[in-house]
């Protein structure tokens, strides 16, 4: 709906001034969007031949093109790839060959959907990694939409949360996993089993598979709760950890954190 894609069914919305769904062309010309399952790129033809058609669909002055493409191209190192058929590469050298596509025009309001979708490890890491730079060199704006934990930790500063079309988070990811902080993970692997029913005569059990088993502690109790369990249990390793987002993200999603919405 921000980009102006679909109409909303109630409410109302601006993106730099603009009802983002009335779909003017100085809004057009001042956004754009790369999405992962999606490409604006011709198969059959260079990538090269596709910026050239967005370097005339948004009036772009040659010199302003070339030095953009130069700087992008050098920033995404894919010189080699700029004249092979676009379907003649990987999912991570697409998706380079798409973010490019999207900031020739330098665009002041660059909207993510699932940018790192179906890449392997490596891929994903280093799209990040180039989305990071971009964020800092170009000053563009990015609003990334990802179900990949993974992308919002490494990317995002500020988070929104959804659900069922009702916003139930809005604000810093640092203070999602701040509230956490105090809640830590502790990991065990016992050396012979113990049963749930035992287990759950600790303060914190929080569920056991094989011989792991974990605990929910407050970190100021952590050394207290270490001394007692080592001389309870069969324990043969230990380990303490932070909590994860993810759990941080499903209290807010059950609005039990941050004051959720």
């Amino acid at each position: 709906m921000l980009s102006g894609i679909m109409h909303p069914s109630g409410g109302g919305a601006k993106v730099l001034g603009f009802v983002p769904w009335e779909r003017k062309k100085a809004f057009r010309m001042q956004i754009s969007i790369v999405m992962g399952q999606r490409s604006q790129l011709w198969p059959d033809l260079p990538a090269l031949e596709s910026f050239d058609l967005n370097r005339e669909i948004y009036e772009i002055p040659r010199a302003d093109f070339r030095r953009t493409l130069d700087e992008l191209v050098s920033l995404f190192g894919i010189e080699d790839q700029l004249k092979v058929q676009v379907r003649r590469l990987s999912l991570g050298e697409r998706m380079k060959m798409e973010i490019i596509a999207a900031l020739l025009h330098r665009p002041k309001v660059l909207f993510l959907d699932e940018p790192t979708i179906g890449l392997d490890l490596i891929s994903q890491m280093s799209i990040r990694d180039l989305l990071k730079t971009l964020r800092s060199s170009f000053g563009t704006t990015v609003m990334l939409t990802s179900h990949y934990l993974s992308d919002i930790e490494d990317l995002c500063e500020r988070i929104i949360l959804i659900n069922r079309g009702s916003v139930v988070y809005d604000g810093l990811l640092d203070r999602v996993n701040a509230e956490l902080g105090n809640l830590k993970t502790v990991r065990l692997t016992l050396s012979s089993p113990v049963s749930d029913s035992a287990l759950s005569s600790f303060a914190g059990f929080s569920g056991s598979e094989g011989d792991q088993v974990l605990f929910r502690v407050a970190r100021e109790d952590v050394r207290s709760f270490s001394r007692s369990i080592l001389d309870e249990l069969p324990v043969i390793d230990f380990t303490v950890e932070d909590t994860p987002l993810e759990e941080g993200i499903e209290r807010l999603y059950r609005g039990e954190a941050c004051g959720a919405r």
